[in-house]
């Protein structure tokens, strides 16, 4: 369990999840979550693994299925995979550490890791951890809260972690990104590259999914189809992913108060925006942005 020397029970204002720290860097993103409520069924861009560090056991939706968060197993979503957080209202809330990691900085440790970015990479959504793993999880918590700034220590510790992670719970070895592999993969139609490409560059002028149906040439029923075949989830939980990362990057990053960084994004109310990021985030954007911000 957790050491004495540092306890993760810091205190909050109200019954609802927050962030009590976030790590950042060209790894993506570390965030150290307090739960005790659910969060919508949505998706990343990245592999994404969760484990518990303190509070009650708990679960997740990862596409139709509901897996276990305990202190001896992982939950494991690949890139694009529908997942949720399904609390539980009579049990205590967990500490969840969850990560969020670029593919192309795990390929600095082994080039075929670049296939975190690609569905597939986990073989299954949950797996029992090692004692490894179990320590190093640990020390990233302590860390996060003990030296938030320190984004060196942070980094250390989460190479190890993933490194670990991947080892146990992936095919490395047989896992390979070659010309042959992508070329016998499925391809996007232009049409659906398009449309793909206006959210990611600006997912706040994206009013309406039907505007996008609209523009593409194709009608709705094969819109949706191709879109789905193609990313692996719909074109609004897509849209939801870019316009979570822009916002996550504008409220980390940006010195826009949050209504403006609301309105970019799409949002005519800014209470709808706050609710959006509390949502898919497990946090509102002023507590995401004062941990992302405290000192060395």
């Amino acid at each position: 369990m957790i050491g004495n020397a540092i306890s993760l029970k810091l205190p909050y204002d109200q019954r609802m999840s927050s962030a009590l720290r976030i790590a950042q860097g060209k790894f993506g993103r570390v965030a150290l979550l307090d739960m005790d409520r659910p969060l919508v069924r949505h998706a990343h861009p990245h592999c994404h693994v969760l484990l518990k560090v303190e509070g009650a056991d708990t679960q997740f939706s990862v596409r139709d299925d509901l897996v276990p968060l305990t202190y001896d197993s992982a939950v494991l979503v690949n890139a694009w995979e529908p997942h949720a957080y399904a609390h539980d209202a009579r049990r205590p809330p967990t500490i969840i550490l969850a990560l969020y990691i670029e593919p192309r900085w795990l390929a600095e440790f082994r080039p075929n890791w670049t296939a975190s970015g690609r569905p597939g990479f986990f073989a299954q959504a949950a797996g029992a951890i090692t004692p490894r793993i179990r320590v190093l999880a640990d020390d990233m918590a302590r860390a996060m809260v003990a030296e938030p700034g320190n984004r060196s220590l942070h980094e250390t510790l989460l190479s190890a972690l993933m490194v670990s992670v991947i080892e146990r719970f992936t095919p490395w070895r047989e896992t390979a990104v070659s010309l042959r592999d992508l070329a016998r993969g499925p391809s996007i139609d232009r049409r659906i590259r398009t449309v793909a490409a206006q959210i990611k560059s600006d997912p706040g002028a994206v009013r309406q999914i039907d505007d996008l149906i609209s523009g593409s040439g194709v009608s709705r029923a094969q819109f949706f189809r191709l879109f789905e075949t193609s990313f692996g989830v719909s074109p609004r939980v897509y849209l939801n992913a870019a316009r979570l990362e822009r916002a996550v990057q504008a409220v980390s990053d940006s010195e826009a108060n949050l209504s403006a960084i609301s309105e970019s994004l799409g949002f005519s109310v800014p209470a709808h925006f706050s609710r959006f990021f509390h949502d898919h985030a497990g946090s509102s954007p002023s507590g995401f942005r004062a941990v992302t911000r405290m000192p060395v």
